[in-house]
C-alpha cells in the first residue's frame, strides 16, 4: 500500500454560533426561554437585568422586512438547524442543490464559539436594555401581600392529611392506629389500595411468618375502618369495589323499598365484570343478576351519579398556567373591525449590557482581556438574538391573523385551510422556521388562549369546488354532538351525510377520527339511559 500526501479543495455550509442560538432560541417555550435567560444572566457577567426604562435598540420590526440574506436562507434550508452541526458539502453536490449561489464559509469555525465580532469594547447604541415595555408585574400588592402561585397551588390539603385528621377521632391501640396510618399513606392518588394486604405485610415482617400474620389481620382490621371513612369508596382495591362502598354508603332509615331495591340491583352490577357496564349490556347484566331491564337501567344511573377516582377532588393538581406569547386585541366594532397584534410584555426580558463592566474592559487591556471581549461581544449577541426571535414571533401572528381573521370575528367554525408554506412564501422564511415558531407560543384571542398551530389545518373538498378547514369541521361535528338528541345519538355515518349536506366531503373514517380527537364517545356511550 503507497502512502502519499494530496490536495482536496472542498466548501464548508457550516452554522455560526450566532445564528446557531438564533435558531434555538427562536423554537423554546416561554418557559424554556425564561430558564435560558437565566442560565445567561448567571454565566456571563456582561448581562444584567434592568427595570429601568431605556432606548429600543435599532435592530427589531423596523428591519424585520428587509429580504432575508442568500447564506442565511441556505443555511436554514440544509437540515433540520441541528445545534451545533456543520454539514461538508463538495462543489458538485452544492451546484446542484443550490444552484449558482455560493454556501457561506465560517472562517475559522472550529466547532467552539466565536463571539469575537468586531473586536471593540465600546458601548454600542444597540448595548441598551432590550424589552423595555414590559414592566414588572405586582397585582397591586405590596411586598408583604405578594403571594407565590406555586406555593398558592399546593396549599390544598392532600387525602392523606384529610384521612389521617378522621383517625385522630378513632379510638384504637397503637398497633391498629400505625396498621390505619400505613393503609393511609399506601393510597394512589386516586384513592386506592394498589398493592394486597399480604404484599404489603411481606414487605414489613420478611421471612418471620407469625409476625406476616399478625401484620395481615391488623391491615384487615385497618381496611375496614379506612373504608368507613371519608370520601366514600377510599380504600378500595378496584372499581368494583369502590362503587360497592359508596353504594352501601347510600343507604339510610328513610329509603323506599324501591330505592332499596335499586341499590341493591346496583351492588349486584358492581360485582360484574366492569367491561359489562362500560359497554351498557343491560341484557347480559340483567340475566347475570337476575333483575328486569327497567331495573337494570335504573341502577345504572344510580351508579352514574358515583364517584369513580373519591380522591380526585384532593389531587395536589398541578396548575399550568398558560402565559401567551401574543395577545390579539378587537378595534372597532362592525364591518370596520380590525385586530391589533402585540406582544405579550409579561414574556419579555428585560437585558442590557453591563455598563460598568465594559467601561471597566475599555480601560483594561491587559491579560485575560481578549476573553472578556468575547463574553462582551456573546453578551451582545444573546440580547439582539431574544429580539429577533420576538420580532419573528410578531411577524408571523400577524400573517396569520390577516389569513384567518374570519376567526376573530365568528369564531373557529368560519376558520379556512392554511399550510406552514404559505406563511412561509409570504414572509419570505423558510417552513421550518415557521414550525418553530408556532410550537410552544401561545396566543391570547378573543376566543380563548390557544397554539399558533391551531390556525393550521388540512384542507376538505367541498361541492362547490372549494376547501373547508379540518379545524371547522370538528368544530361542526361538535356542534351536531351538542345539539343530538341524547335518547337517540347521532352515529359516525349520520354525522357525516350532515357534512355533506353542509356541502363538506367527509367520510365516516374521518369522522371517527375527528371525534376521538375532539374526546367524544361513540354513539352507543352516548346514549341516555
Amino acid at each position: 500500500m503507497k502512502q502519499g500526501l494530496s490536495l482536496r479543495v472542498s466548501q464548508h455550509l457550516a452554522l455560526t454560533p450566532q445564528l446557531q442560538q438564533s435558531i434555538r432560541l427562536l423554537q423554546l417555550s416561554t418557559l424554556e426561554l425564561s430558564q435560558e435567560v437565566e442560565q445567561m444572566l448567571d454565566e456571563n457577567p456582561f448581562l444584567e437585568r434592568t427595570v429601568e426604562d431605556a432606548p429600543r435598540e435599532e435592530f427589531g420590526l423596523e428591519t424585520a422586512d428587509a429580504p432575508v440574506r442568500e447564506d442565511d436562507r441556505l443555511a436554514e434550508s440544509d437540515g433540520d438547524f441541528v445545534s451545533g452541526a456543520s454539514s461538508s458539502l463538495s462543489d458538485t453536490a452544492t451546484a446542484s442543490a443550490t444552484g449558482d449561489a455560493e454556501p457561506a464559509v465560517a472562517e475559522g469555525f472550529d466547532g467552539e464559539p466565536d463571539w469575537e465580532g468586531d473586536g471593540t469594547v465600546d458601548l454600542a447604541p444597540d448595548d441598551s436594555e432590550w424589552g423595555s415595555d414590559a414592566p414588572a408585574r405586582t397585582n397591586n400588592l405590596g411586598d408583604d401581600e405578594r403571594a407565590d402561585a406555586t406555593e398558592l397551588a399546593r396549599s390544598q390539603e392532600s387525602l392523606q392529611s384529610y384521612l389521617h385528621r378522621q383517625a385522630l377521632a378513632l379510638r384504637l391501640g397503637d398497633t391498629d392506629r400505625a396498621a390505619l396510618r400505613f393503609l393511609i399513606e399506601s393510597l394512589n392518588d386516586d384513592g386506592y389500595l394498589e398493592d394486597s394486604l399480604p404484599a404489603l405485610a411481606s414487605g414489613l415482617a420478611g421471612d418471620d411468618n407469625d409476625q406476616f400474620d399478625d401484620l395481615v389481620h391488623h391491615f384487615q382490621v385497618a381496611l375496614g375502618l379506612l373504608q368507613s371513612l371519608e370520601p366514600a369508596g377510599v380504600g378500595a382495591r378496584n372499581l368494583g369495589e369502590c362503587l360497592t362502598i359508596q353504594l352501601r354508603a347510600l343507604a339510610h332509615e328513610d329509603e323506599t323499598e324501591e330505592e332499596e331495591e335499586i341499590r341493591k340491583t346496583a351492588i349486584a352490577i358492581c360485582k360484574q365484570p366492569m367491561e359489562l357496564l362500560a359497554k351498557r349490556d343491560f341484557k347480559r347484566l340483567a340475566t347475570l343478576t337476575r333483575s328486569n331491564e327497567e331495573e337494570v337501567r335504573a341502577a345504572l344511573q344510580l351508579i352514574a351519579k358515583l364517584e369513580p377516582k373519591p380522591g380526585r377532588r384532593f389531587v395536589d393538581v398541578e396548575r399550568n398556567v398558560v402565559i401567551p406569547d401574543v395577545i390579539v386585541t378587537r378595534v372597532g366594532n362592525g364591518g370596520n373591525a380590525k385586530f391589533r397584534v402585540m406582544l405579550n410584555p409579561e414574556v419579555m426580558p428585560r437585558l442590557r449590557v453591563h455598563d460598568i463592566y465594559a467601561g471597566a474592559l475599555k480601560q483594561h487591556k491587559g491579560e485575560g482581556s481578549q476573553a472578556l471581549s468575547q463574553r462582551l461581544q456573546e453578551a451582545r449577541w444573546f440580547i439582539k438574538n431574544i429580539q429577533q426571535r420576538f420580532d419573528t414571533i410578531l411577524r408571523v401572528s400577524n400573517a396569520i391573523v390577516e389569513r384567518q381573521k374570519n376567526f376573530f370575528v365568528h369564531g373557529e367554525l368560519a376558520m379556512r385551510p392554511l399550510v406552514l408554506r404559505e406563511i412561509a412564501d409570504e414572509l419570505g422564511l423558510h417552513e421550518s422556521t415557521i414550525s418553530r415558531v408556532t410550537t410552544a407560543k401561545y396566543m391570547a384571542t378573543p376566543y380563548g388562549t390557544v397554539e399558533l398551530k391551531y390556525f393550521f389545518g388540512s384542507a376538505l373538498g367541498t361541492e362547490t369546488g372549494g376547501n373547508a378547514s379540518s379545524t371547522a369541521v370538528r368544530a361542526l361535528i361538535k356542534q351536531f354532538v351538542t345539539a343530538e338528541d341524547q335518547k337517540k345519538p347521532l352515529s359516525d355515518s349520520q354525522i357525516s351525510e350532515m357534512l355533506k349536506e353542509q356541502g363538506i366531503e367527509c367520510a365516516r373514517r374521518t369522522v371517527a377520527k375527528y371525534r376521538e380527537a375532539l374526546r367524544i364517545a361513540p354513539a352507543n356511550l352516548r346514549k341516555a339511559l
